[in-house]
């Protein structure tokens, strides 16, 4: 008997073959390095709190990673990065919010103003920095016939 297999489930494996492929490209060393650089103000890094937040600025970082990796076969068809971020932007606004609530609440930072903008600031420079990273190297493969 033949195995019947759905479109869903071939784009899927499709889909986790190419975020394999885009993450063998990534360095956990400079996402660890980019986590002390973007919070450094906001809490310490050396204490296990410290060490949880970081945990899940990684994931997010991993996340908006994959997701400008997702995105960039829009670039290398000639739209610009700006129309691209655009059409991605409620992702990336979720995965903002996210890490924004992640971190105020295990970093018990209370509503104090000021702090609480600049760190959105600091984690809204955080994600699109990191989508950057995964639309240039997602884009980099395509034109190198890689995806």
């Amino acid at each position: 008997m033949n195995v019947i297999t759905t479109f869903k489930e071939k784009r899927k494996e499709k889909q986790i073959k190419y975020e394999r492929k885009m993450l063998r490209e990534l360095s956990l060393e400079d996402l660890k390095k980019s986590v002390a650089e973007s919070f450094r103000s906001f809490f310490k890094m050396d204490t296990i709190l410290g060490s949880a937040i970081e945990e899940g600025c990684l994931d997010i970082a991993i996340e908006a990673y994959l997701l400008g990796a997702k995105y960039s076969k829009f670039g290398y068809y000639g739209e610009s990065v700006e129309d691209v971020r655009m059409r991605c932007y409620r992702f990336e606004k979720n995965l903002i919010d996210a890490l924004y609530e992640f971190i105020c609440y295990w970093g018990h930072i209370g509503d104090q103003g000021f702090v609480n903008e600049s760190l959105y600031y600091a984690c809204e420079y955080y994600v699109t920095y990191w989508w950057t990273e995964g639309f240039q190297k997602g884009e980099k493969r395509h034109r190198l016939k890689l995806h």
